[in-house]
């Protein structure tokens, strides 16, 4: 008969020779701030191309300067937006820097169909919906300089990205300067019709870039190689497979394929950032000032960093 002393002994040390239950390795969770555009697709394809022991929570944003100020305020350890919201916190200096692109392109400028809006010339008087403060912003008002016109010479309207389409399908404006998937939306309702890409400034087609705070670059630099690693291989993905781009897309964004499909030839994802880019930034920057939307230039020397990109360019 086992008394219970000795049963209480034996299975104490059976416990104390038992080997401990291995707990699971706690994961870097990296917070990736992301808009509600295609022109931000390629983050939603990040969790195919991480490695172990990392996981990204892609955290979604209406505007560019929203998630522009959580990276700023570090609520997000990376984000994605405009050149224009970079370039206003750059100038204002906040402490943000630029070290890859995220998508180039991805802009348009649509009319009501029949409303005899053929060419940006014919924006003379009409109603145009504008995003203050967006890299559309500064694009439509450099074309209409190159054409002799000025804002003057219509009647911008304050209408967000996701609601132009609306707001042109009510007859609220009689045009808008907008994101995709907005144009194809437009375009594929037969809503809208096509004014132009308006690509053809010094600015090129540079539209979005990726964006850090500079203590990230300081303290973390393994952090900000291994994510821009997983950018690079996300959106390379993207870039080539247009079916998986289209399909992720119409997923997020809520919208109709035959409205993705034609934005998505509009929309070029890309992670390099270079000579090129940077002329392009500065143009634009110059831009900024010229209209006043900025007070001074950022420091360029700052504000844009392209060791990682580099160091990838050349493994």
């Amino acid at each position: 008969m086992i008394r219970r002393r000795d049963l209480l002994t034996g299975l104490g040390a059976g416990l104390a020779l038992a080997p401990l239950p291995v707990r699971a390795q706690t994961p870097t969770v990296i917070r990736m701030g992301s808009l509600k555009l295609i022109h931000s697709i390629a983050p939603h394809f990040y969790d195919q191309f991480t490695p172990a022991g990392v996981r990204v929570e892609v955290v979604p944003f209406e505007s560019p300067t929203e998630c522009k100020n959580a990276v700023v305020t570090k609520s997000v350890d990376f984000g994605t937006f405009g050149i224009a919201a970079a370039t206003l916190g750059a100038a204002a200096g906040e402490p943000l820097v630029v070290i890859a692109t995220t998508c180039n392109r991805g802009m348009a400028i649509i009319a009501k169909k029949d409303a005899g809006i053929a060419a940006l010339k014919d924006l003379k008087g009409k109603r145009v919906a504008i995003w203050p403060g967006s890299t559309q912003e500064v694009f439509v008002l450099e074309r209409l300089r190159m054409e002799g016109m000025s804002v003057k010479d219509i009647t911008p309207v304050r209408v967000s990205f996701s609601e132009m389409h609306i707001a042109l399908a009510r007859g609220d404006v009689d045009a808008y300067v907008g994101a995709e998937p907005g144009p194809g939306v437009s375009l594929s309702t037969g809503i809208g019709s096509l004014v132009e890409y308006p690509y053809g400034t010094e600015m090129g087609a540079l539209n979005m870039v990726f964006g850090a705070h500079r203590d990230t670059l300081a303290e973390k630099p393994d952090l900000v190689r291994t994510m821009l690693d997983i950018h690079r291989k996300g959106t390379e993905y993207a870039a080539g497979n247009r079916d998986a781009m289209v399909a992720m897309a119409v997923a997020k964004l809520g919208q109709k394929r035959e409205a993705i499909e034609l934005s998505a030839p509009n929309v070029e994802l890309t992670w390099r950032l270079g000579d090129t880019e940077i002329r392009q930034a500065k143009a634009y920057a110059d831009h900024m000032l010229a209209l006043k939307q900025i007070k001074r230039l950022p420091d360029f020397a700052t504000f844009i960093d392209t060791r990682f990109v580099d160091a990838m360019r050349a493994a």
